[in-house]
């Protein structure tokens, strides 16, 4: 197996989440530059290994065309639908790159930050920024723990990596969804603690989830419980941090959800934003807007730092065998809109 970039991590103190996109013809500077990534992280990171200083690529639908011309594509990258519900709209707006900076010091974040982009120079433009920090313990700014149903262990590993019967060309790799919501805090601190639960699903003080007869059909929770054909729940792992600038009241929640098929957190996106059986849409959007919206694929370190070439001598070039004799180039093969998951249903 290929060596996985490093999703699998506890949470973090502090986050910067950058969005660039390439410039124009500037696709040959940019590969280089990915190429370096992980030794520029751990310079900056060894003078203070108890930080744990990470840093997660990502490569958006467009720029895996120009950047690996030739080449297969995850299976799974797509650009991200946009989800117009009759009250609420999840966007899906520009993003050639993801960069997802973690640590439990902010300056090391920022001196990373810094050190990337300086590499990558005026072949990528930064076009969103945020800068994350941990609020209490785990809590976003809406005053609940955030996180709490990330699987933990090998049930963390399985669910955010590919695997050679998911995808042989890319397995190791994973796929990442990020999206920037602003919340109304006046309005959201306006309701009573009892009514704040009851859009979560969860209480707020112990951290609880409520009993499914308790629990209301368009809480968060309930609207993100997402289950296969055969009831099992399909897990993801989020790193979500929150996000602020005191001056302008802009307060928020950047979620950043990594799974081994994006189709799942689709699907949670389809629940939250258009209604299912039960509920119009999510309570919590009656209080949060999204403003941003993005997947990208998360491709191995292998792959970053040697990427095969189209005439097939890079040093892990493969094509996949199905078996029978046959091979294939492409691994693309989900209809365009497909959630590309198979048959989901919502738990209950």
């Amino acid at each position: 197996m290929p060596e996985s970039q490093v999703v699998v991590a506890e949470p973090s103190a502090a986050g910067i989440f950058l969005v660039l996109l390439i410039a124009a013809g500037r696709e040959q500077d940019v590969l280089d530059a990915l190429t370096e990534v992980g030794g520029i992280r751990r310079s900056v990171g060894f003078r203070v290994p108890e930080a744990k200083l990470g840093c997660v690529v990502g490569i958006g639908s467009d720029a895996w065309d120009q950047l690996y011309p030739g080449l297969p594509r995850p299976a799974g990258l797509h650009q991200l639908p946009v989800y117009a519900g009759p009250v609420h709209r999840a966007p899906s707006t520009p993003g050639d790159l993801l960069l997802h900076i973690r640590a439990h010091r902010m300056d090391l974040c920022f001196e990373l930050a810094q050190r990337l982009t300086e590499r990558l120079g005026d072949a990528a433009a930064v076009i969103d920024e945020v800068h994350g920090f941990r609020s209490f313990d785990e809590r976003d700014l809406l005053g609940f723990v955030d996180g709490t149903e990330n699987p933990e262990g090998e049930g963390a590993v399985d669910a955010v990596t590919v695997t050679d019967a998911d995808d042989p060309a890319f397995a190791g790799s994973s796929y990442v969804v990020v999206q920037k919501y602003l919340h109304d805090l006046a309005a959201w601190d306006a309701l009573s603690i009892e009514q704040q639960e009851r859009a979560i699903g969860r209480t707020k003080l112990s951290d609880l989830e409520m009993a499914d007869d308790v629990k209301p059909p368009d809480s968060h929770i309930a609207l993100n419980v997402i289950e296969d054909e055969n009831g099992e729940e399909l897990d993801i792992l989020r790193f979500n941090l929150p996000f602020g600038t005191v001056g302008t009241r802009e307060f928020g929640t950047y979620f950043i959800g990594y799974a081994k098929d994006p189709g799942v957190i689709e699907q949670m996106l389809q629940n939250m934003f258009c209604g299912t059986e039960d509920a119009a849409h999510d309570r919590i959007l009656d209080f949060s807007t999204a403003i941003t919206g993005h997947l990208f694929a998360v491709p191995t370190v292998d792959w970053l730092e040697d990427p095969p070439s189209a005439d097939g001598d890079g040093a892990h070039d493969k094509v996949a065998d199905d078996g029978a004799g046959a091979t294939h180039t492409s691994a693309r093969n989900a209809p365009e809109g497909s959630l590309g998951v198979g048959s989901l249903r919502l738990g209950h």
